[in-house]
């Protein structure tokens, strides 16, 4: 797939690596007969949200927060979309954070990948819900004073059906994660692990501690392999009824 622009992310930004295996994911998806235009995108606020620019394919930039309100429409309108949104650490799980519990407990048939550099790196540099106690940040000059929420923790206690974490890195594997998810029946969280070289670089950190697991074979093994931050693949996958097939039951 063609890039539509120059991109004007930052040199050594982890969202090149997010964008390129996207990249990747749709072309494959292409290949094996999916239109390009059943693929929506929707965008928050943050750096992530530029890479809608640099795609040929139907988006829509949201408000801060909101991308899996947005997602939840375009699927209850159109069953035959794949909708699959890009957020945020800052706009998924501080303001966005009720639409993700809400979107895991309902089972909705759509995709969130959520870029998890640990600041909010459009604002140059703040403290988010998931950056690690002890960092120093523009709002956190002697050490971030609080405990980090743990996104895929929170999806998979919520109900996601399918939970992922995978790192900016390694776009071999987060595009094979990136499908596994696209192709999922119900809702499908990705976290993905992506250093932020002006204001948390986490390259080297990542480069040497990463590992990758294989799938849990039940819950509560994946709650334990959630829980190491560390730990990439496919973390829990399961099928239930989804949101969409709940409405039209009770219609």
């Amino acid at each position: 797939m063609e890039l539509l622009k120059k991109i004007e992310w930052c040199p050594g930004c982890g969202n090149f690596g997010i964008l390129k295996a996207f990249s990747t994911t749709v072309d494959r998806l292409e290949n094996e007969g999916i239109e390009k235009g059943r693929i929506m995108v929707v965008a928050g606020i943050g750096c992530h949200g530029k890479l809608p620019d640099y795609i040929e394919l139907p988006s829509f930039h949201t408000i801060h927060g909101r991308v899996l309100p947005a997602l939840t429409g375009m699927k209850l309108a159109n069953p035959d979309l794949y909708p699959v949104g890009f957020s945020g650490d800052g706009d998924a799980m501080n303001e966005g954070l009720e639409h993700l519990l809400h979107a895991a407990k309902r089972n909705t048939d759509v995709t969130l990948f959520l870029h998890n550099n640990g600041v909010f790196g459009l604002t140059t540099g703040q403290f988010t819900a998931t950056t690690p106690r002890g960092v120093k940040t523009r709002t956190t000059p002697y050490g971030n004073p609080e405990e980090p929420l743990n996104p895929s923790l929170i999806a998979l206690v919520s109900g996601a059906t399918f939970v992922a974490r995978g790192y900016a890195g390694d776009m071999k594997q987060l595009s094979e994660i990136m499908y596994q998810a696209i192709m999922h029946r119900g809702f499908a969280f990705v976290e993905i692990l992506q250093p932020c070289v002006s204001f948390n670089n986490t390259w080297d950190y990542y480069r040497k501690n990463v590992r990758k697991i294989k799938p849990a074979e039940d819950f509560d093994t994946a709650i334990s392999l959630s829980r190491d931050l560390l730990n990439t693949g496919i973390i829990y996958r399961a099928e239930r009824e989804t949101f969409e097939e709940a409405m039209l039951r009770t219609k």
